[in-house]
């Protein structure tokens, strides 16, 4: 299991005022911000150091909880329960979890569209991981998470090193919301799974290949990836909703190992001003990183 420590990983006494300027920072572009509540968690796989900021308070995960569902896939491939080229038909209504009446999804709330009119067409479980992380499309998502269960998903959370990520239920399962069943995450926990991405332990290093490639090929890019140097790296998942944005990276400097850098905000109104915040964080976090590299 990765470390969970809380603050700054012990380091000399320059680095350790540094990392006070950085949380400085960080904190004053979130109070700046006018947001209720944002957490921020920073890792360096070259080093180990470590900043959290509200790391362990409780959001509303938005779609970043497609990531463990992705995870879990390819884990239950890996044990020969399913294969990623098995065919699954398109379909829009599913059971809520509240009391199993069904629901339907709703093209104008999917940021995906092209599954709408592919109802019942057999596409690959490969295919529609693609399309539920790089495009976040909720139809993909909510007919693999009946595939896989959220029970196992949260279980493989666990293995990973975190109970804080709580995947209970699929997008738009709106009986759930009215009762406050929703899937959770702190940026702490996705810091830590995204570590052990990036470190190859998830499931086998070829898996996490694949996965890494998948989320390299996120069509999202206005929050962490603006604020990093043009055609630097970035295999990351955003969520977002009304008063919600959140951005989970793997950020791939072009020398030396990755940093993980999450940033989970809540009461921003301005969807664009939500976006500011996290590239303005990755671009202080980037610059810092950047000279520990260089001593």
């Amino acid at each position: 299991m990765l470390p969970a420590s809380i603050g700054l990983v012990s380091r000399p006494a320059r680095a350790d005022h540094e990392d006070t300027n950085l949380r400085q920072a960080i904190e004053a572009l979130i109070r700046d911000s006018g947001a209720a509540d944002v957490g921020v968690a920073y890792r360096d796989l070259a080093n180990g150091e470590e900043l959290l900021v509200h790391g362990d308070a409780t959001f509303h995960a938005a779609s970043t909880m497609k990531v463990p569902v992705l995870m879990e896939l390819y884990r239950q491939a890996e044990a020969g329960t399913l294969s990623l080229d098995d065919r699954m038909a398109v379909k829009m209504e599913f059971a809520s979890i509240v009391d199993g009446s069904a629901y339907s999804l709703k093209v104008e709330d999917d940021s995906e569209t092209s599954l709408y009119g592919r109802l019942g067409e057999r596409l690959t479980i490969r295919e529609l991981a693609r399309l539920m992380i790089t495009e976040s499309s909720n139809v993909a998502t909510n007919m693999l998470i009946e595939r896989v269960t959220a029970a196992k998903t949260c279980e493989l959370m666990e293995r990973l090193g975190t109970k804080d990520i709580h995947v209970l239920r699929g997008v738009e399962d709106s009986r759930a919301y009215a009762r406050g069943l929703n899937n959770t995450t702190t940026a702490r926990a996705l810091m830590i799974i995204l570590a052990r991405l990036a470190g190859r332990e998830v499931v086998s290093r070829g898996a996490s290949d694949e996965m890494l490639a998948i989320l390299r090929a996120q069509k999202f890019a206005e929050g962490i990836p603006a604020g990093v140097p043009s055609g630097v790296v970035v295999a990351h998942k955003t969520g977002w909703f009304p008063g919600v944005y959140h951005d989970a990276a793997i950020v791939e400097p072009p020398r030396g190992k990755p940093f993980v850098l999450v940033v989970l905000t809540r009461g921003i109104k301005d969807d664009k001003r939500a976006h500011r915040l996290a590239a303005d964080i990755a671009r202080l976090v980037y610059r810092h990183a950047e000279a520990a590299r260089r001593g």
